[in-house]
């Protein structure tokens, strides 16, 4: 047989062994498959599984009549141990996925085997800079690479079959504390991606790099800068005219942060970028109260080709309050008013749903999907929301709905084109705002601008009542939004808030992790609960689906974290702390988790030496510096529990707190901003919840009594706050 013929003969047995057809090679998407998507929905091919974002699936292999028997396939371990915010992405049958300090991962989509496994080693100390855990929400795959963002502000490529380097470039100046959390897109062969830091005091931007050598393409400021140095493009200098130039906005950053969510519309030829909150928040700090201090809190819609403006729509006008519009977007095409529009839809974080044309970003229609009380109203004919007290906390402090966490934050919505409706991960829970006096800028702590001691317990509140009324006033639930006659059409309400993102699928279900700890299935049409089962740990982020080998899977990160796992105290699950997996579902399924380890025991901790004032003192400095991190009233569940530490750490305190002994961990010292007077303070504030964790585990028929009528008690203040405002 001739070289020809031998060369033929292999080429048939290749076709044969691979089942008739050749195999893709790994990670081989491109723009025409994307936009294709709905012909090869056994694929999750980008981000929103398309362009529009909708994280609608349309396999039905899994549906309401035989959800049922939805069993756990198979588990894969990250080995994290913080939250876990990803999106997995799925190509022709393996998962691309990360965990938390950016970490890739590349699993075999039917078994859960590893293929491979990426470490960018990002320094630990750069995680003083996350305002939010240390999480990532997913990478992008395009023709054979494998793009993710990192926490120091990297963007890397990666082979796809390997998970070697291919190519990384740094994204920011690290001079400045920006850091990277949102998940890249990939538009006409540019990689688009943003940053985050406000919190801290940063000037936004979104980019777009060439996919193929990490080459800069453009570059899209959303705030000004310094007017004195000149303006980047016209945009920029027509955004400055909506600034005051005396409050010297440039010298703490100005914010508008690109952290997480974006769209495009392959027909029109529009990239949709949602943009972030003020640095700082307060405006009458920020821009002196004057001003819509654009591009703060909106949708603009960009050219992907040069990263020009387009049009922009402001959903918070002189934003004050925390209130991004980084929140997931949606497009989709909707018959309003008898006519067919081409829409943009968004939740963001002021409480209100908007319908927009995504084609001009003409104002269509807008209304509360939570309690509200910043605003009455947005206006039908202007487009602005009419605000209930223009001085809002400026002269003193205000209690707010929605919190800055939102009406809704990152976690994304989906949107069905069976049932017409939206799926909302909503929350409801108030902030008590006040105007921080002699505010001065600082490198590491939040820059807000906003007095956060108004917010926090007083020191003579009892910490377990706190904690209760906190439990009664914060709530979650997930919003049946109709878009097209702004009304909510069923809910399922939550005990708390901070509940994972969205999947519908053509098989009438919609799916949702909890903090709580499940995956649940409901009734896409009317809620109805279907199925759940235990997962062992509070889910953020948002399932998948898709098929291998003509069985269909349901796919979800389990980790809990994120800003309000951090800052928000015990998890709603307690007791169970397993680290980091993916769990894949599928009917028939035969896998089981292994045992949750059991719960820590809390250390005898070390007696209280210092005075009641030292320990107030403490009170104060912890809910400044601390407990975004390490919890409110010192109740950690992602982070370490300071009330639990040993005795060993104790002695080490003021070594981690002021030198950064644990810096390589992530704990940076804090010398520049406490003294060894205010450590020991803190220190004895941690000790004293310690005592008080220990007394209530003693139990005791007294403690019941205090519990019951405490639990009562916060019943009382949580309805009264929601009559009241």
């Amino acid at each position: 047989m001739d070289r020809k013929h031998s060369r033929w003969l292999l080429a048939l047995l290749a076709l044969f062994v691979c089942g008739g057809a050749a195999r893709a090679a790994p990670g081989a998407v491109d723009g025409a498959r994307i936009i294709g998507a709905d012909s090869e929905p056994g694929n999750w091919l980008a981000h929103g599984r398309t362009y529009g974002e909708q994280r609608f699936s349309p396999l039905d292999a899994i549906n309401d009549g035989n959800v049922a028997g939805l069993k756990l396939a198979w588990f894969y371990d990250t080995g994290t141990q913080r939250g876990l915010e990803a999106t997995p992405i799925v190509v022709d049958g393996v998962i691309y996925t990360t965990g938390d300090w950016s970490r890739v991962y590349a699993v075999d989509a039917a078994t859960g085997k590893q293929i491979w496994a990426y470490d960018p080693k990002v320094p630990r100390a750069w995680g003083v800079n996350a305002c939010c855990d240390v999480v990532n929400r997913g990478v992008a795959v395009w023709k054979g690479r494998v793009y993710v963002g990192t926490i120091d502000g990297r963007l890397i490529a990666l082979d796809a079959a390997t998970g070697a380097l291919v190519w990384e470039t740094l994204t920011i100046d690290r001079s400045r504390p920006y850091s990277i959390t949102g998940a890249p897109r990939i538009v006409k062969d540019k990689v688009i991606i943003g940053n985050g830091g406000a919190e801290y005091g940063v000037r936004g931007y979104v980019s777009a790099y060439d996919a193929d050598t990490g080459k800069l393409a453009w570059r899209f400021w959303t705030v000004p800068g310094d007017p004195a140095k000149g303006f980047e493009t016209p945009d920029m200098e027509m955004a400055a005219r909506t600034w005051n130039a005396s409050a010297q906005w440039w010298k703490v950053g100005g914010g508008g942060t690109v952290w997480d969510s974006m769209a495009y519309d392959p027909d029109l030829d529009l990239l949709y970028v949602g943009v972030g909150n003020g640095a700082p928040w307060n405006r009458w700090v920020r821009s002196k109260g004057e001003g819509d201090n654009l591009f703060l809190s909106s949708i603009v819609a960009l050219n992907p080709d040069t990263g020009r403006h387009v049009w922009h729509y402001q959903t918070t006008p002189g934003e004050t309050w925390d209130y991004t519009a980084t929140q997931h977007m949606i497009l989709a095409d909707l018959t309003i008013g008898g006519k067919p529009r081409k829409v943009i839809m968004q939740a963001p974080k002021n409480g209100f749903f908007y319908v927009l044309d995504r084609a001009t970003g003409q104002f269509i229609s807008a209304k509360n999907y939570v309690q509200v009380n910043w605003a009455s109203h947005v206006d039908p004919v202007t487009g602005r929301p009419v605000e209930t007290d223009p001085a809002q906390y400026r002269d003193k402090p205000k209690l707010t709905f929605p919190a800055p966490f939102g009406g809704h934050n990152w976690q994304p919505m989906s949107y069905s084109p069976r049932t017409g409706l939206v799926y909302i991960p909503a929350m409801d829970l108030p902030f008590t705002y006040a105007q921080e006096k002699d505010f001065k800028f600082n490198r590491h702590p939040w820059n807000m601008a906003v007095d956060m001691a108004a917010a926090m317990p007083s020191p003579d509140q009892d910490p377990e009542l706190t904690r209760k009324v906190m439990r009664a006033i914060a709530k979650g639930h997930i919003s049946a939004w109709d878009p097209v006659t702004q009304k909510e059409v069923w809910r399922v309400q939550h005990d708390g808030p901070w509940n994972g993102g969205m999947l519908s699928t053509a098989g009438n279900l919609l799916f949702q992790g909890t903090a709580k700890g499940e995956l649940v299935a409901y009734r896409a049409d009317n809620g109805k609960r279907l199925w759940s089962a235990p997962t062992q740990s509070g889910i953020v982020a948002p399932p998948v689906s898709y098929t291998v080998n003509g069985e269909q899977y349901v796919a979800v990160m389990v980790g809990w974290g994120g800003a309000l796992g951090l800052a928000g105290g015990v998890a709603p699950m307690e007791g169970d702390k397993v680290g980091g997996r993916i769990l894949a579902f599928k009917l028939g399924g035969t896998a089981q988790l292994p045992p949750a380890p059991a719960s820590a025991r809390l250390p005898e901790p070390p007696p209280q030496t210092a005075s009641k004032q030292t320990v107030q003192h403490g009170n104060a400095l912890y809910h400044t510096y601390c407990s975004v991190c390490h919890g409110l009233n010192a109740e950690a569940s992602t982070l370490p529990d300071l009330r639990y530490m040993q005795p060993a750490t104790h002695g080490m305190f003021n070594k981690i707190v002021l030198d950064g002994l644990y810096k390589d961990l992530g704990m940076v010292g804090w010398s520049k901003y406490l003294s060894v007077a205010d450590a020991d303070a803190i220190h004895a504030y941690v000790i004293e919840r310690a005592h008080d964790t220990k007394r209530q585990q003693a139990g005791g028929w007294w403690l019941a009594i205090k519990g019951f009528a405490d639990a009562v008690l916060a019943k009382l203040i949580a309805w009264y706050i929601a009559l009241t405002t």
